[in-house]
């Protein structure tokens, strides 16, 4: 099995201020807007080096979606920056009307997401946001998995033509892919190969997985672990190729069972190869306050949770 290093832990917001920062440099067309949130969405950078093309709106989330859409009607490239519970569920008509509905070229750039937003606690801890937006036509949902990957893929929205919903969190977590890399829109990646089960996995999830499959092969079980870091488009050829093989899935995402990748996973195994699936999601509740790593524990998004959900699945084989 293919091992992976955490290099030093950063977080995802970080991996986002820095990408931001570079397309300061190389795009002049990208401009960023926040509302009251510079320090958090590490905004700092790029608005010291583009300070012309910066909008700070204030506590004001639906009128920076507006704003954002008419800057894109203009041949700007908007990157909205803000908490993802108020860039997703406070500001949903704004973003169906007058983004997703006109297939407008607005970045939507979503911090502290899941419950590793920690002691903010529920109201703040939004688990449903990925479900909100890939039911958006036009909508691009991403959910990258590390600092390297959070850069890489914030930079490579930039050429994409059309809405995109990029989702990151709060903590410092494991950065453990390449700090070169090329991001790919819809393309999943394997991380590990095996013929026992297929551990999909999504955002923070993913290193807990590759943690679950070490655990796993000194139990003789050999797991295949795919990064969906894009859950639409969903990358369907890859985990059909998996399952093909494992003949058993488990998908792992900080999302609400409901509406978060595990069922995009579901309908296109339903469609194209029936196979027992395990879902390691929030179980239909709200969060609640407490740290990141002891949320994750009591919630089953860890490493801990992923190898339950394995041995049932294998059961069901």
């Amino acid at each position: 099995m293919k091992k992976y290093t955490d290099t030093g832990k950063k977080d995802t917001r970080s991996g986002f201020g820095a990408g931001l920062a570079e397309l300061g440099r190389t795009n002049e067309r990208v401009v960023a807007l926040c509302a009251d949130l510079i320090g958090s969405l590490k905004m700092e950078q790029f608005i010291e080096e583009c300070p012309e093309r910066f909008f700070q709106v204030g506590i004001a989330e639906a009128n920076m979606m507006g704003i954002a859409a008419g800057l894109a009607i203009g041949g700007k490239i908007p990157f909205t920056g803000t908490f993802a519970a108020f860039s997703t569920g406070r500001v949903y008509d704004q973003i169906r009307q007058s983004i997703a509905y006109s297939n407008k070229n607005v970045k939507i750039c979503a911090s502290h997401a899941g419950l590793t937003l920690g002691e903010d606690g529920a109201t703040h801890q939004i688990l449903e946001d990925i479900g909100l937006m890939k039911m958006l036509p036009n909508m691009v949902v991403i959910n990258p998995c590390d600092y390297n990957q959070t850069k890489a893929a914030t930079i490579a929205i930039a050429d994409y033509e059309g809405p995109v919903y990029l989702r990151f969190g709060r903590p410092a977590v494991a950065n453990f892919t390449p700090e070169q890399q090329t991001f790919e829109i819809g393309k999943g990646l394997r991380l590990t190969e095996g013929n026992d089960v297929t551990i999909v996995a999504t955002g923070h999830l993913v290193w807990e997985a590759l943690q679950a499959a070490e655990v796993l092969e000194a139990q003789g079980i050999n797991a295949e672990v795919i990064d969906i870091h894009t859950i639409k488009p969903l990358d369907e050829s890859i985990i059909l190729h998996s399952v093909n093989k494992t003949r058993c899935i488990v998908t792992c995402e900080e999302h609400n069972y409901y509406g978060g990748m595990g069922e995009s996973v579901a309908r296109v195994l339903a469609l194209h190869c029936p196979t027992p699936q395990e879902l390691v999601a929030v179980n239909d509740s709200f969060g609640e306050s407490g740290t990141p790593a002891e949320l994750m524990h009591k919630y089953g998004l860890d490493k801990d949770g992923i190898i339950a959900a394995v041995q049932r699945v294998l059961k069901r084989k």
